[in-house]
């Protein structure tokens, strides 16, 4: 890889630049204005706006964390590991937010750093949301307006209070995706990465991208998923679905009690690692303290290193 590209790719100079005045802030879950940061190592996917998105991109700050929302420009940003030091793996890395905004901060940023101080090339993907009200104060109203109970389900399934992430229109999140595969693709000799080891991980509805391009994607060719604590329920698996890390903790409250997607896995032949976590609740990205869950980071490396995903294709011989 050419010095002067890795040297515009330095993840730690990006976190720096993005992190500064981040730290202040109350951890109360209140949800304060942040003005947007500049990217500037963020890479333009081209994949179209937003229909009917009368407003800007906006970001914000909650629990400490940057998060953006009203995106209708979806963007690749690469976290590299340094010079010599990577060895050709790549992950693509969805953060969160219910599809109407997304963690930025511990779900993306923190995330693909960890992942390239391990040799692997991480690219985190900003995708297409749906529009939410222009306004702070009207979105916070928004994200703390009432929401009604969970219905019984007829179908002995568990009660849900909103459609599953697999079941809503998430054309635009899709192309995002496909034309983030596409793009590490034609600059994986540029970007030092072995093309039949490109996976992808995601957090909460990243983790439902992250599912449905697995489902769905007629273009992209995964080797490995980690959703992270997604949904649970039951899936049909393509034939040549790729080996699943997943991860969620009884106190989240997207598990119910819920195994289906294990079970489909296992069901369908397909390599699975589950780890259910004690305690951890939703969204603790790395990791929040005094959490059992905060080992799931070491478990996947681990977990890729014995599938062989980070050795090259003449050291497997």
């Amino acid at each position: 890889m050419p010095h002067s590209l890795q040297n515009l790719l330095k993840p730690a100079f990006l976190l720096c630049l993005l992190f500064i005045g981040f730290t202040a802030t109350a951890q109360d879950g209140t949800i304060y204005p942040l003005e947007n940061p500049s990217e500037p190592n963020a890479i333009l996917l081209g994949t179209g706006g937003v229909a009917d998105q009368p407003a800007p991109e906006t970001w914000f700050r909650q629990w400490g964390d940057p998060m953006a929302r009203n995106i209708s420009t979806a963007t690749l940003t690469p976290f590299l590991p340094a010079l010599g030091k990577g060895n050709g793996a790549a992950v693509i890395v969805a953060p969160g937010g219910g599809f109407s905004w997304l963690s930025m901060g511990n779900e993306g940023w923190e995330v693909a750093e960890a992942l390239a101080k391990q040799g692997i090339a991480a690219f985190v993907l900003k995708y297409r949301l749906y529009p939410t009200p222009e306004t702070l104060d009207d979105f916070s109203a928004w994200m703390n307006r009432p929401r009604p109970a969970p219905a019984p389900a007829t179908d002995g399934s568990p009660a849900t209070t909103a459609p599953s992430p697999l079941q809503r229109d998430l054309s635009n999140q899709l192309e995002d995706a496909e034309a983030a595969y596409a793009m590490i693709l034609d600059r994986a000799e540029e970007w030092g990465i072995d093309v039949s080891r490109i996976g992808m991980i995601g957090f909460s509805a990243g983790a439902g991208l992250t599912m449905h391009a697995t489902l769905h994607s007629k273009t992209m060719n995964l080797a490995f998923i980690g959703p992270i604590y997604g949904g649970m329920g039951p899936v049909e698996v393509p034939k040549n679905a790729p080996p699943m890390f997943n991860v969620i903790a009884t106190d989240d409250f997207l598990f119910r009690g819920q195994f289906g997607v294990i079970d489909s896995w296992y069901k369908a032949g397909i390599p699975v690692e589950f780890h259910l976590y004690q305690n951890g609740g939703h969204g603790f990205g790395l990791g929040n303290p005094g959490r059992t869950s905060n080992r799931w980071f070491d478990a996947f490396i681990h977990w890729l290193d014995v599938n062989k995903f980070l050795e090259a294709a003449n050291e497997k011989m």
